[in-house]
């Protein structure tokens, strides 16, 4: 078995390596930082680790990390790589937000694309596309980042539903979570409002979800409850009060 992970360098990627390994999966581990990607391969001695030094930020790159990989039989991807931009739309700097665009949609839409063409062949294997609680609303003052979730979710939901359809045995699955303990907080130069859960939390109960076939995973009770209540609030005041955590986030 094998597996092939973005973002794998810290956060809920390097725990699902980390849990893969576990469970026996020898690993593609992908990401920009060479150094974190070797101490995480020194790490896990158990399995057959090798590490693919990229910037998803660049288009390219998407396409040149399945063409050196789409002869591995993947098993199991990852699309976990993405990162954040706080601010007033007029004000975060456009190629950034650029930048996001290509990490968080392009790179996840082609590798979901490649990979899961190879899957369908085959009749077998798992997707788990790294998304967010952002993913269910929008985003002022981090408009970008929300925007590039929605269409993650809901392009994750719609291929499900096309493979349930075909009675194809893949699983593709979005992980939905709200805060986690990771770096992305100081990438994305927020603070998060409420404690968040631990990434090795986030990442076995994710890879186990995706085992299982679900669609939607969220992680943790209070995003559970959000979630529900969602529904009986309208889209305006759902934009109001996510404008009002947002601010908080920044610590006004």
């Amino acid at each position: 078995m094998k597996a092939l992970i973005t973002g794998a360098s810290s956060g809920i990627g390097k725990e699902i390596a980390r849990y893969l390994a576990s469970l026996g999966y020898d690993l593609l581990l992908v990401a920009r930082n060479t150094e974190k990607l070797c101490k995480l391969r020194d790490e896990l001695t158990d399995v057959d680790i090798r590490i693919i030094t990229l910037d998803l930020s660049r288009e390219q790159d998407s396409y040149d990390l399945y063409e050196h990989t789409k002869d591995e039989k993947i098993d199991f991807l990852v699309n976990n790589a993405g990162f954040g931009a706080y601010g007033k739309f007029t004000e975060v700097p456009l190629e950034k937000e650029i930048q996001l665009i290509h990490t968080n949609v392009c790179a996840v839409h082609i590798l979901t694309k490649l990979y899961l063409q190879d899957m369908v062949q085959r009749n077998s294997g798992y997707i788990l596309n790294v998304g967010s609680a952002a993913g269910f609303l929008a985003g002022p003052t981090f408009s970008s980042y929300y925007a590039s979730k929605n269409y993650v979710v809901r392009l994750t939901e719609a291929i499900h539903e096309e493979l349930r359809r075909d009675k194809i045995n893949v699983g593709i699955s979005v992980l939905c979570p709200g805060p986690v303990q990771t770096n992305f907080n100081n990438v994305a130069d927020v603070k998060f409002c409420i404690r968040g859960l631990t990434p090795e939390f986030v990442a076995r109960y994710a890879v186990d979800k995706t085992f299982k076939r679900k669609m939607v995973i969220t992680p943790g009770f209070e995003m559970k409850a959000a979630k529900f209540f969602q529904h009986f609030a309208s889209e305006k005041l759902l934009t109001r009060i996510s404008y009002n955590v947002q601010m908080k986030k920044n610590g006004m």
